[in-house]
This record gives structure tokens, C-alpha cells and sequence, in this order.
């Protein structure tokens, strides 16, 4: 009988199922690749708003306690935008008459908010409680970065499910004494820097993150990482 197909055959069909295995791999590895840059996740991008307010130079020059501002980050599940009473503190003493801060000045005296625009915004699906976080010793730092070091503020973090759930997952890493959840020069502990709890120098950061979960009696991993512990 005589041969159908050319010999060839064998040969291009085999590279042929290979380069479509890895134009398929490409594709999906570009799909989540872009899912995860910034251009979808607004990571490191600053927004405009109303007054370009420092976080530099109010935390990082001026030493303002995160706490002063966002009044309900221990205690609710949001941290709270501060009223323009709370800016009008300390302007109404000083820089009174600096024309950026003229839309801060209106706002107080016609009693209209200014309409910031935010800058972490989680989906309505996903449900997020910032005085959880805060009293289980988890920093402000761990979510927003060096907030004292941006002149504006941005997204230093996905804030993507996948972002979540490595916390979730190992909190014993990022886990540090309550009194130090606001201090953004905290370090976690090392050979050369020792962290104090109960009496006790910790030099490793998991080892510290163990004591921590205990004391602050923190769930277990599978509870934290259940989907109703976000999705409600």
C-alpha cells in the first residue's frame, strides 16, 4: 500500500504540538502576568486629590501619630477619614493663609467635606476590618509600606486574594508587639537587633511570630484562610 502522509509528517506534528503547549503557557502566563501589574492593580500610583496631602511630611517630618487622623483604625472596621476639623487643629494656627490649603479652609467653614479620592479600595465582595488587624499585631507598615517616606500616598501592595492569603497563611511572619504596630522604624527581630515581649529578647522573627499568634490568641490557620473570613 502506499504511504499516505510524507515522512515528514511525524516530525511536524510533534513541533507543532510542542509550539502550541507553549504558546497556550505563554498566553496564560501573559494573562497572569497582567493581572497582576500595575496597570489592573493601581499599585504605586499615586491619585489626585483634592489637596495633595504628604504623609512624609506629616508623619515623617512632623511625628503625627497614624491614630490622630484615622481615630478608627483600633477600634471599627475602618481606620476613618479624619473631619476638617481635625486638619483645622493645627491649621487654624499655623499656615492659615497658605493658598493650597484654601479647599481645607472652605471645608470648615461651609461645612462640606472634601471628596478625597481613595486610594486602597477593596472590592464590595471582600470585607476587611481594620481593628482585627490592628489588635492581632499586624503593622500598618505590613499593608501600606513606608508610609512615612511618600510624599503621596499610593498602593504599595496588590491587595489581590493571593496577597491576602500569604499573610493568612504564615502570619507568624509579619506579626510584631502591639505597641509597635503604629511605629513605622520598627524592625523585625534579627542577630543583631533583639525584640522585647514578656521579659523575653527574641532574635528570630518566626520565633517571636509564634509567641505573638499564642498570646494574642489568633485562630487557626484554616480558619484564616476560609473564604467567609473575607468573602461575607
Amino acid at each position: 500500500m502506499a504511504q499516505i502522509f510524507h515522512r515528514s509528517t511525524n516530525f511536524i506534528s510533534k513541533v507543532s504540538v510542542f509550539f502550541g503547549a507553549l504558546l497556550a503557557a505563554l498566553a496564560l502566563g501573559g494573562v497572569m502576568g497582567l493581572a497582576r501589574a500595575p496597570y489592573l492593580t493601581n499599585q504605586n500610583v499615586t491619585r489626585e486629590q483634592p489637596i495633595q496631602f504628604s504623609h512624609k511630611h506629616h508623619v515623617g517630618d512632623d511625628g503625627i501619630d497614624c491614630r490622630y487622623c484615622h481615630t478608627g483604625v483600633e477600634t471599627s472596621a475602618t481606620a476613618g477619614i479624619p473631619p476638617t476639623k481635625t486638619c483645622m487643629n493645627c491649621h487654624a494656627q499655623i499656615w492659615t493663609n497658605a493658598p493650597m490649603l484654601a479647599p481645607v479652609r472652605f471645608s470648615f467653614s461651609s461645612g462640606q467635606s472634601l471628596q478625597w479620592t481613595r486610594v486602597h479600595d477593596l472590592p464590595d465582595f471582600v470585607y476587611f476590618n481594620h481593628s482585627i488587624h490592628v489588635n492581632k499585631g499586624v503593622g500598618c507598615f505590613s499593608c501600606h509600606g513606608q508610609v512615612d517616606a511618600m510624599p503621596l500616598m499610593y498602593e504599595e501592595n496588590t491587595l489581590q486574594m493571593e496577597w491576602c492569603l500569604n499573610c493568612h497563611r504564615e502570619p507568624e511572619k509579619f506579626l510584631r508587639p502591639k505597641e509597635q504596630v503604629f511605629n513605622m522604624q520598627y524592625q523585625q527581630p534579627s542577630a543583631e537587633h533583639t525584640v522585647a515581649l514578656d521579659g523575653k529578647a527574641y532574635t528570630s522573627q518566626f520565633e517571636l511570630g509564634k509567641a505573638l499568634r499564642q498570646k494574642y490568641h489568633l485562630r487557626t490557620t484554616q480558619d484564616i484562610t476560609s473564604c467567609s473570613t473575607c468573602h461575607r
